[in-house]
Parts: C-alpha cells; structure tokens; sequence
C-alpha cells in the first residue's frame, strides 16, 4: 500500500514539474533545416532557443519546408502536436507561403475558405488542450521593383490570417507588416544579407550560387525571432517570464 502511494505522489511530482512547450507550425521560413553546422539557410524558430532559458520551457519546432495549412493537416502532422499539447503550453502558427501553391492540389488552399477554416481548426483546438494559440502573418518576401518598393506577394492569406485572430479573439504578431519595415529598412541591395545570395563558389553549400528572396540567413532568421519576442512581450501572455532577455 504504500508502495502505491509512492508511485502515485512520484507520477504526480513528474507531471507537476514537466515543463510549459512551444510548438511552432507552420512552413520553411520557421523550420529547421538540416545539417545546421553547413547549411546557411536558417527559420526563425529555429533560433529562438537563444532567446528563452531552456530549463524553464520547451521549444518544439513542428514547422516543416514546403507546408500548406492543407498539408501539414493531412500528413497529420497537426493531429501530432495536438495530442502533445497540455494545459498552458503556446502554439505558434504561422501558414500561407505554400497554401498560394495553385499548381499543386496537394497544398493549395483559398484564403477565404479553406484557409481560413484551418487556421480557425489550429485556433480552436489549440484551446480544447487549455494551451494558448498565437497567429503570426506570413514575413515578407524581398520583393522591390526597380523604382525600389517592396511589393507584396502573399495576396489574401495574412488578411484572414488578422481576420481570423479577430474574430477569435486570438494574439496576433502581424509578421508580415514588420517583416516589411525591416526589408525597407535594409534597403534593395543591403536586405540580400536578410536572405540566400551567394555568388558560385562563395559557399561550400552552394557551390554554384544562389539567389532566394524567400528564406532566411541567419541575419534574418535573427532579426525575424528579435520582432516575435519583442511583440511577445507587448501581448504580455506569460511566455516573457520564460525569455532571457
């Protein structure tokens, strides 16, 4: 008997004492990339981990290259971190690169529909768990024309991404809008450091160049993860006792 009663009071000490999680879902521009020592391309959730005291919380990036809302809820990647989720851990979404794929039936999605109910799915089910669900608009891409603007690329998708945090009252860290003041703040020339331009044989990685407007040095993964903590700390959600800084 009292054997039971020790087992019990440890299964209980455990379960008090495992740590608040973030996950993180969402696309490229989050995940983590492989052979990290190599690889300069860097998402910015894949930095945050120097932003937060790990002995305090988890970060458990989920995001993954090449997802739509659509398909990282048909691989059932979402049913997995759903039935991770605990009472007051944080999901951080942030979904629209790849569901304006309209070549590929796979990941497409209409931002007024589809779109628009996955993200309300991530909301709502989110809560069912007692964990908080925050939504993120998609950064921008490095996208300025030859009189030097920064042209927006994402359609729709961030608009039902805001509209959505509205109507469900949900914390929204509008992304994009920051993401373009830094990319203006850079400059056309100077905010290639943001993302992927190496001339061929510039980097052992790309050996022969690269030029992407999209995805993220470590500069920019960086900057990127410096907005998200300091809008984090605005929304004031009990994720700032978990910072560093």
């Amino acid at each position: 008997m009292r054997f039971l009663i020790f087992l019990c009071f440890c299964i209980s000490l455990s379960c008090f004492a495992q740590k608040t999680t973030i996950y993180t879902i969402g696309d490229s521009t989050m995940a983590d990339k492989i052979k990290p020592d190599e690889n300069p391309e860097k998402g910015w959730c894949q930095v945050l981990p120097s932003f937060f005291d790990l002995n305090t919380i988890t970060i458990d990036n989920r995001a993954v290259n090449g997802r739509s809302t659509k398909s990282f809820i048909n691989e059932k990647r979402w049913e997995s971190v759903y039935k991770s989720l605990k009472k007051g851990d944080y999901v951080f979404i942030q979904f629209g690169h790849n569901d304006a794929k309209v070549a590929d039936s796979t990941r497409y999605t209409n931002p007024h529909t589809t779109y628009r109910h996955n993200l309300i799915r991530f909301v709502t089910e989110t809560r069912e768990k007692g964990a908080i669900p925050i939504l993120f608009s998609s950064i921008a891409r490095r996208n300025f024309n030859e009189q030097g603007v920064l042209v927006d690329t994402h359609g729709d998708y961030p608009l039902e991404a805001r509209l959505v945090a509205q109507e469900y009252q949900v914390p929204f860290i509008d992304l994009e809008y920051f993401s373009e003041i830094l990319e203006q703040s850079y400059g056309p020339e100077k905010s290639k450091e943001l993302h992927l331009y190496f001339k061929a044989g510039e980097h052992p990685y790309y050996p022969e160049g690269k030029s992407d407007d999209t995805h993220l040095s470590l500069m920019g993964a960086m900057e990127i993860a410096k907005i998200a903590i300091r809008e984090l700390h605005k929304l004031d959600l009990g994720i700032n006792k978990y910072n560093k800084l």
